[in-house]
Protein backbone atom coordinates (compact mmCIF):
# COMPACT_ATOMS: atom_id res chain seq x y z
CA UNK A 1 0.00 0.00 0.00
CA UNK A 2 1.40 3.21 -0.56
CA UNK A 3 -0.01 6.55 0.41
CA UNK A 4 0.87 9.98 -0.95
CA UNK A 5 0.85 13.10 0.49
CA UNK A 6 0.91 16.82 -0.86
CA UNK A 7 -0.80 16.68 -3.84
CA UNK A 8 -4.70 17.29 -2.80
CA UNK A 9 -4.73 20.01 -0.53
CA UNK A 10 -2.70 23.41 -1.30
CA UNK A 11 -3.73 25.10 1.37
CA UNK A 12 -6.96 25.21 4.14
CA UNK A 13 -8.47 28.59 5.82
CA UNK A 14 -9.71 28.13 9.28
CA UNK A 15 -12.07 30.92 10.11
CA UNK A 16 -12.17 30.91 14.02
CA UNK A 17 -14.02 33.07 17.26
CA UNK A 18 -11.49 34.15 18.95
CA UNK A 19 -7.85 34.63 17.11
CA UNK A 20 -5.56 34.63 20.06
CA UNK A 21 -7.20 31.38 21.87
CA UNK A 22 -6.35 29.42 18.70
CA UNK A 23 -3.33 31.32 18.28
CA UNK A 24 -1.52 29.73 21.73
CA UNK A 25 -3.27 26.45 20.61
CA UNK A 26 -1.64 26.20 17.18
CA UNK A 27 1.59 27.71 18.18
CA UNK A 28 1.56 25.11 20.69
CA UNK A 29 0.92 21.88 18.45
CA UNK A 30 3.20 23.14 15.84
CA UNK A 31 6.09 23.51 18.53
CA UNK A 32 5.85 20.00 18.99
CA UNK A 33 5.25 18.90 15.28
CA UNK A 34 8.71 21.49 15.16
CA UNK A 35 6.86 23.62 12.30
CA UNK A 36 7.36 26.89 12.68
CA UNK A 37 4.50 29.87 12.23
CA UNK A 38 5.08 31.36 8.80
CA UNK A 39 3.62 34.50 9.36
CA UNK A 40 0.81 36.71 11.09
CA UNK A 41 -0.76 39.48 11.76
CA UNK A 42 -3.79 41.47 13.73
CA UNK A 43 -6.17 39.51 12.13
CA UNK A 44 -4.38 35.75 11.07
CA UNK A 45 -1.98 33.58 11.30
CA UNK A 46 -0.23 30.57 8.85
CA UNK A 47 2.21 27.34 8.91
CA UNK A 48 2.18 25.97 5.72
CA UNK A 49 -0.80 24.55 4.55
CA UNK A 50 -2.72 26.10 7.55
CA UNK A 51 -4.48 30.05 7.25
CA UNK A 52 -6.68 30.87 10.46
CA UNK A 53 -7.68 34.26 10.59
CA UNK A 54 -10.56 36.33 12.23
CA UNK A 55 -14.16 36.54 11.04
CA UNK A 56 -13.02 40.23 10.33
CA UNK A 57 -10.42 39.59 8.13
CA UNK A 58 -10.58 40.50 4.78
CA UNK A 59 -9.98 36.97 3.75
CA UNK A 60 -12.98 35.73 6.06
CA UNK A 61 -15.94 38.33 4.79
CA UNK A 62 -17.39 37.92 8.34
CA UNK A 63 -18.17 34.26 8.09
CA UNK A 64 -16.62 31.48 10.55
CA UNK A 65 -16.10 28.36 9.14
CA UNK A 66 -17.97 25.06 10.16
CA UNK A 67 -16.47 22.43 12.33
CA UNK A 68 -13.50 20.15 9.89
CA UNK A 69 -11.25 17.16 10.58
CA UNK A 70 -7.69 18.31 10.09
CA UNK A 71 -4.56 15.25 10.49
CA UNK A 72 -1.32 16.85 11.16
CA UNK A 73 1.51 14.08 10.12
CA UNK A 74 3.40 13.20 13.32
CA UNK A 75 7.36 11.71 12.35
CA UNK A 76 7.09 9.24 14.91
CA UNK A 77 5.21 7.68 18.35
CA UNK A 78 6.35 10.48 20.82
CA UNK A 79 5.79 13.54 18.57
CA UNK A 80 1.67 12.51 18.09
CA UNK A 81 1.98 12.00 22.56
CA UNK A 82 3.49 15.79 22.66
CA UNK A 83 1.36 16.88 20.40
CA UNK A 84 -1.66 15.70 22.28
CA UNK A 85 -0.10 16.88 25.82
CA UNK A 86 0.87 20.25 24.00
CA UNK A 87 -2.79 20.71 22.95
CA UNK A 88 -4.32 20.09 26.41
CA UNK A 89 -2.34 22.08 28.13
CA UNK A 90 -2.98 24.95 25.43
CA UNK A 91 -6.74 25.14 25.62
CA UNK A 92 -7.64 21.91 23.42
CA UNK A 93 -9.91 19.16 24.64
CA UNK A 94 -9.59 15.28 24.37
CA UNK A 95 -10.99 13.91 21.99
CA UNK A 96 -9.55 10.73 21.63
CA UNK A 97 -5.96 9.43 23.71
CA UNK A 98 -3.09 8.64 21.99
CA UNK A 99 -3.14 4.98 20.81
CA UNK A 100 -3.29 2.88 17.96
CA UNK A 101 -6.62 2.93 15.53
CA UNK A 102 -7.83 0.32 13.46
CA UNK A 103 -7.68 1.98 10.21
CA UNK A 104 -4.60 0.33 8.96
CA UNK A 105 -1.58 -1.54 10.64
CA UNK A 106 0.60 1.26 12.72
CA UNK A 107 -1.81 3.77 12.80
CA UNK A 108 -1.17 5.82 15.58
CA UNK A 109 -2.75 8.97 16.67
CA UNK A 110 -4.50 11.59 19.08
CA UNK A 111 -7.40 13.63 18.68
CA UNK A 112 -8.31 17.34 20.39
CA UNK A 113 -11.04 19.55 19.85
CA UNK A 114 -9.99 23.30 19.26
CA UNK A 115 -11.08 26.81 21.04
CA UNK A 116 -13.58 26.48 18.38
CA UNK A 117 -14.46 23.00 18.25
CA UNK A 118 -12.25 21.38 15.12
CA UNK A 119 -11.36 17.75 15.16
CA UNK A 120 -8.01 18.25 15.29
CA UNK A 121 -5.56 15.05 14.70
CA UNK A 122 -1.61 14.13 14.99
CA UNK A 123 -1.00 10.72 13.32
CA UNK A 124 1.66 8.75 12.61
CA UNK A 125 1.52 5.88 9.58
CA UNK A 126 4.30 3.54 10.94
CA UNK A 127 7.59 3.11 9.62
CA UNK A 128 7.85 3.92 6.22
CA UNK A 129 10.32 5.24 3.53
CA UNK A 130 9.49 8.52 2.23
CA UNK A 131 10.66 10.06 -0.98
CA UNK A 132 11.18 13.48 0.11
CA UNK A 133 10.73 15.53 3.88
CA UNK A 134 8.63 18.20 2.13
CA UNK A 135 7.47 19.50 -1.15
CA UNK A 136 9.47 22.79 -1.70
CA UNK A 137 7.80 25.49 -3.93
CA UNK A 138 10.61 28.69 -4.55
CA UNK A 139 9.78 31.79 -6.34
Amino acid sequence: MELYRGRLIDHIQLVVRDLAASRRFYAALFEALSIPIGGEAQDYFWADELFVSSADSRAALGVLTGRHHLAFQAKDRPMVDAFYKAGLAAGGKDNGAPGERHYHPGYYACFLLDPDGNNIEAVFHGEARRSAAAVEISF
